[in-house]
């Protein structure tokens, strides 16, 4: 599977990196950028210092030591002429995590003025799928009309809100939760959470 994976200034660092982490353990390819505002975020989360998504993927590998199956190619937030810019290039899916209203409200909108914005536009447009997972509580009315927006226009919104049936020990239960579903969305087989049985 090949993959778009933007990181937005929204906090919920936690369900990036958990998911990042996942996402590093399985076969496959992702494109992956990172707003200023999010890495700032995540370091302030996780009280650490990463001044690019190559930092961030870094800080994932060493804090959890994992062997990397997954091969990730870092693209620059600014470069709107970047390839995963174009529908001409071809990906499976995007997910967007954590995602913040600012980001919400530019793709309900069309609106494309960084990397995230423009390859969440061509996912859009070229009906691939694009996973939202919005961080933010409460929703105003505008919050709830431009997730609908997105809903409206094919986009998956999966909010950062985990279950817990899964009985979760720690905070990177819940990030596995969200990390879980995500995959589940993607088709991926995931062993992040038990499946509810009932």
């Amino acid at each position: 599977m090949k993959l778009v994976v933007g990181l937005a200034g929204a906090s919920g660092s936690i369900y990036a990196a958990r998911f990042l982490r996942a996402l590093s353990e399985v076969e496959g390819e992702t494109y992956i950028t990172a707003s200023p505002a999010a890495l700032r975020i995540f370091s302030e989360e996780y009280e650490t210092k990463v001044e690019s998504a190559e930092d961030v993927l870094s800080f994932v590998e060493t804090k959890w030591k994992t062997t990397p199956k997954h091969k990730f190619h870092v693209r620059n937030f600014f470069d709107i002429g970047s390839d995963i810019a174009s529908g001409s290039n071809r990906w499976d899916a995007m997910v967007v995590v954590p995602c913040s209203m600012k980001t919400v409200a530019s793709m309900s909108q069309g609106l494309t003025e960084n990397l995230i914005e423009r390859a969440a536009d061509v996912s859009l447009k070229e009906r691939r799928r694009l996973i939202v997972v919005p961080r933010e509580t409460p929703y105003n009315r505008i919050h709830l009309k431009n997730l609908l927006a997105l809903d409206e226009a094919g986009a998956i919104i999966l909010p950062a809100s985990p279950g817990f049936y899964q009985i979760p020990k720690t905070l990177d239960d819940l990030g596995d939760f969200i990390a879980g579903r995500i995959f589940n969305l993607l088709g991926i087989d995931q062993t992040l959470f038990p499946k509810w049985l009932g």
